[in-house]
């Protein structure tokens, strides 16, 4: 990755952060969501409604983003957003699959170990190597995770199916970094933000035509104040912030912020349901801030 002066790359690491609180912040919504309404039937709404709240804001900005990544072919372009919208499908569709066999605690571990896959896609397809101060951050994330989702699971019911397919999705998602990582800084990141939305909608409405029931295109009710919030906000906007956020900063440290995804989601669940954290998942969480923190600051302390 070229250099990026310390200030701009805090920006984009503060941009991610904010991406992070608004999904969290969502979970309990779309938690909801989707007990009233089919999965798919929902992404596609969410998805469909996030693509046209971002086709005029690209229009809009399409003046002051135009030199972003004009040297490169517009058919590349699209063909990598396509390339990571199956990615951010694919992870969707795994992560349901594996919800029918597996626990929502064992599938948010396993989702969130992408952190440590993200860097390994790194060494293995980009000959990057993180520093210090980023594999510490990995660890501390990664056990922070264990505490804070793993708290009263049994874990000698050992691995089962759903586990397999759950942490399928994980690669999906840290493809789904790694590669942004890898074509944000030569794309514009509204083509590639429009193109992977794009992409999840029309997948997402085939998957719910191909296995489930037969719904409406839009839900009614809670369903679709949710498919209109996190279609707007935590899709169009987040996307677009990340796509463009990672431009600046490196995959592995956007795998790294968006590991406190579940800190944010835990705080929004004690917020708006009342749902209480025990002093282990408290621990954990501090480790996934304290992991973040870490690969921030590890390289000028270890200096």
């Amino acid at each position: 990755m070229q250099f990026v002066p310390p200030a701009r790359r805090a920006v984009a690491d503060l941009s991610l952060l904010s991406v992070a609180f608004i999904w969290g912040l969502t979970f309990v919504m779309v938690q909801e969501a989707v007990q009233a309404y089919p999965v798919f039937a929902f992404l596609s709404a969410r998805f469909i409604l996030a693509f046209l709240a971002m086709l005029p804001l690209a229009l809009l900005l399409r003046h002051r983003t135009q030199g972003w990544g004009a040297a490169t072919p517009l058919g590349k372009q699209l063909a990598a957003g396509v390339v990571i919208g199956l990615t951010l499908f694919a992870g969707y569709g795994f992560q349901t699959a594996g919800l029918q066999y597996t626990t929502p605690a064992k599938a948010g571990f396993i989702t969130g170990l992408s952190v440590v896959i993200v860097p390994v896609l790194g060494m293995l397809f980009a000959h990057e190597r993180p520093g210090r101060g980023a594999w510490l951050g990995v660890a501390l994330a990664t056990a922070g995770l264990a505490l804070l989702s793993l708290a009263g699971v049994n874990l000698a019911e050992g691995i089962n199916p759903g586990d397999v397919l759950v942490f399928f999705c994980a690669l999906s998602f840290a493809a789904h970094i790694f590669i942004t990582g890898r074509v944000a800084h030569r794309m514009n990141p509204m083509t590639l933000t429009l193109t992977q939305i794009a992409m999840v909608a029309l997948l997402s409405t085939l998957a719910s035509a191909l296995f489930e029931p037969p719904t409406p295109l839009f839900p009614g009710g809670q369903p679709l104040f949710a498919a209109l919030f996190t279609g707007v906000l935590a899709t169009a906007v987040a996307f677009g912030v990340q796509t463009t956020a990672q431009r600046f900063t490196t995959a592995t440290h956007t795998a790294l912020i968006f590991a406190t995804e579940p800190v944010f989601a835990a705080l929004s669940s004690f917020i708006l349901i009342g749902e209480r954290l025990g002093p282990t998942q408290w621990i954990g969480g501090a480790l996934i801030l304290a992991g973040m923190l870490a690969a921030e600051l590890g390289p000028a302390m270890m200096d």
